[in-house]
């Protein structure tokens, strides 16, 4: 057994860890527990009122809910979750499954993954579960046991390769330029020409990564007929695909239509399947073949020999116009498939039936650091080369288990590659924050070496503002709280300073990203901005969320909310400084960091943001705004 298959035989051990756990706090939460307890946890909605039905995008039907009795604490709802609706009258074995396209408040709409809905439907006493959801956990596996088990080939090769038991090869000669692109971009991309086996593109935040992944596939699919693009997140994968298909390259979007962007949604599988020449054919064909069926259903139990006899050959028909149907749709998938330059969808994704036994020279992974290391085994099994884009300084994976991630799961194959793997090429060049925000990030994460685009410090120039502030509520007696329904942190009297300081700094021309690292105080702070008349201009423009939120994102303006604030000096996951360095690099123009030094001051981290804060004139006592004027 090689190193590598040895760190792949970890991993499997790993992953079973971290799905145990996951799979425990979903028990904790749905098993075992009644429907009440189910809604005290925020992972049932019970009871709901059907307020529509209607058939979305690849003839799936889609339910609109809404909850009856309102309950005020967080729920885990969320888009692209699986979940089920079932009905109050009788047993779970009764529910339909489908993913959450859309909740908000009270209301919830779930696409379902069947094109029947039963009859129970309109009974009332409907109600909705979340679901677990073990489909990637199992792909996971499978995939580290393709890989652990090959002797020879080429994903034997990139195995060894990628853990650095074996060299990368490069070709040499070729230099590719673009006037389009900054040196380093142009660099990027001379380095995916000539790898044999893989390349790696390291982009700090504002680089341009995005931009050199697109315009590195747009080359290759000039010499290759078709890659596979993933990456970890379906936002990231639609981000691609936007890109890509306004450069007019033909892309096939795989996914389920509810996890799917608006703006790619015609890139999609199902609408592509809508479009193509075959398709009023195959929708006949359905039509017919549910007409039979339905008309075979009609015939009661108590009937004689004939007409059992029609009743059975009513039903023969449904059934040989059915498998009509799904070889004409296998046929318009097919082809659809051929056609396409390029083939996106998530790393989990790239198991879809229609491309399970493809090979693709080129696989292209975005967000390669923040996807876990068996979920990028998924896609590489299907490659001749890899390509890797990413940050391994900005958001990690999500991992449920501490000791899965304590004993390795957190160091995705990016981390690792990277490493070792000669060549990889960081872009240096911003072309988002100016230079007073910058630099913090630039000095303590990436070794100096970022540079802020002469466009940025153009667009910057005889701005009076300051563009680094750090407002200190050290002394203010701003006392953070604990939510007791969901035990998430959060601090009102931060949250009314950071809406004031806001609200006497507004401009219609500026977007303003508020960042907290609490789920409670993301509510409190989304509950203030819109009980509060002086926003009613500028409302749209203000976005509210968690970090993870706004990764890939950038604002005008950027508040962050620190929200600790004790006298233990405790700031739990505030010590994960990758999600500060991201929190604080989405700011263009003007970030804006309130906190307590007396509860932060004793990290060195925060300690040495608040001395940079002073260095730059941005540190100001909290002191300052609280007496005002309104």
């Amino acid at each position: 057994m090689t190193e590598a298959q040895s760190t792949i035989q970890h991993l499997k051990e790993l992953l079973r860890i971290e799905k145990d756990e996951d799979y425990a706090q979903y028990q904790r939460k749905m098993l075992h527990t009644s429907i009440e307890e189910r809604r005290q946890k925020g992972v049932t909605w019970y009871p709901v009122q059907l307020m529509n039905q209607y058939i979305s995008t690849g003839d799936r039907y889609t339910l609109e809910l809404d909850r009856t009795t309102h309950l005020e604490q967080n729920h885990a709802f969320q888009v692209g979750a699986i979940a089920s609706v079932f009905s109050g009258h009788g047993e779970d074995a009764d529910a339909v499954s489908g993913v959450i396209s859309y909740v908000r408040n009270d209301k919830v709409r779930i696409v379902l993954n069947s094109s029947d809905i039963p009859d129970w439907i309109r009974d009332g006493k409907l109600g909705v579960n979340l679901l677990f959801d073990e489909g990637g956990y199992r792909e996971m596996q499978k995939a580290l046991k393709e890989v652990h088990s090959a002797e020879t080939g080429r994903l034997a090769d990139l195995r060894e390769i990628l853990y650095g038991d074996k060299p990368a090869s490069f070709k040499k000669g070729f230099d590719f330029q673009s006037v389009n692109l900054n040196e380093g971009q142009n660099k990027a991309l001379t380095q995916i020409f000539n790898a044999k086996d893989v390349a790696i593109i390291h982009g700090p935040p504002g680089t341009g990564k995005t931009t050199t992944l697109v315009n590195a596939i747009k080359e290759v699919v000039k010499t290759e007929k078709q890659v596979l693009v993933c990456a970890q997140s379906n936002a990231a994968v639609d981000l691609l695909v936007e890109k890509l298909d306004g450069l007019g390259i033909e892309v096939l979007r795989i996914g389920h239509p509810a996890r799917l962007t608006p703006e790619v949604i015609e890139n999609s599988l199902d609408v592509k399947i809508s479009k193509h020449p075959f398709f009023k054919e195959l929708k006949d064909i359905r039509k017919r073949a549910d007409e039979y069926r339905k008309m075979g259903q009609k015939y009661k139990r108590n009937f004689g020999y004939e007409e059992r006899m029609q009743r059975k050959l009513v039903m023969q028909e449904a059934r040989m116009l059915k498998g009509d149907a799904d070889r004409i749709e296998s046929q318009i998938m097919e082809d659809l498939v051929d056609r396409a330059q390029v083939v996106a969808c998530t790393l989990v994704g790239s198991t879809h039936r229609l491309i399970q036994d493809c090979t693709f020279k080129s696989v292209f992974i975005d967000e390669a650091s923040q996807a876990l290391e068996p979920a990028c085994w998924i896609a590489i099994r299907k490659a001749h080369r890899v390509i890797m884009a990413g940050d391994h300084l900005q958001l990690p994976p999500t991992i449920k288990s501490l000791q899965a991630a304590k004993d390795g799961l957190a160091h995705t194959l990016f981390e690792k590659a990277i490493a070792h793997i000669e060549g990889s090429v960081m872009l240096e060049t911003q072309y988002r924050m100016h230079p007073d925000i910058m630099k913090f990030s630039g000095d303590h994460f990436y070794d100096g070496k970022l540079k802020t685009a002469e466009e940025v410090l153009q667009r910057e120039k005889g701005s009076e503002i300051e563009h680094f502030q750090f407002i200190d509520t050290a002394g203010c007696g701003f006392h953070e709280k604990v939510n007791k329904e969901t035990l998430s942190t959060y601090n009102e009297e931060e949250a009314d300073l950071l809406l004031k300081h806001l609200a006497n700094n507004l401009s219609l021309e500026k977007s303003v990203g508020i960042i907290a690292p609490y789920k409670a105080q993301i509510e409190l702070l989304k509950d203030l901005l819109i009980k509060n008349p002086a926003f009613d201009a500028v409302r749209e423009q203000i976005s509210v969320n968690t970090v993870d939120a706004f990764q890939g994102q950038e604002r005008d303006v950027i508040y962050i909310g620190l929200t600790r604030s004790n006298e233990q000096n405790e700031i739990g996951f505030l010590k994960e400084y990758r999600r500060m360095n991201v929190a604080m690099t989405r700011a263009k123009t003007q970030l804006v960091i309130i906190g307590d030094s007396a509860t932060l001051g004793r990290d060195s981290f925060y300690n040495s943001v608040i001395d940079y804060a002073n260095k730059v004139g941005g540190y100001k006592s909290a002191f300052e705004f609280l007496y005002s004027s309104e």
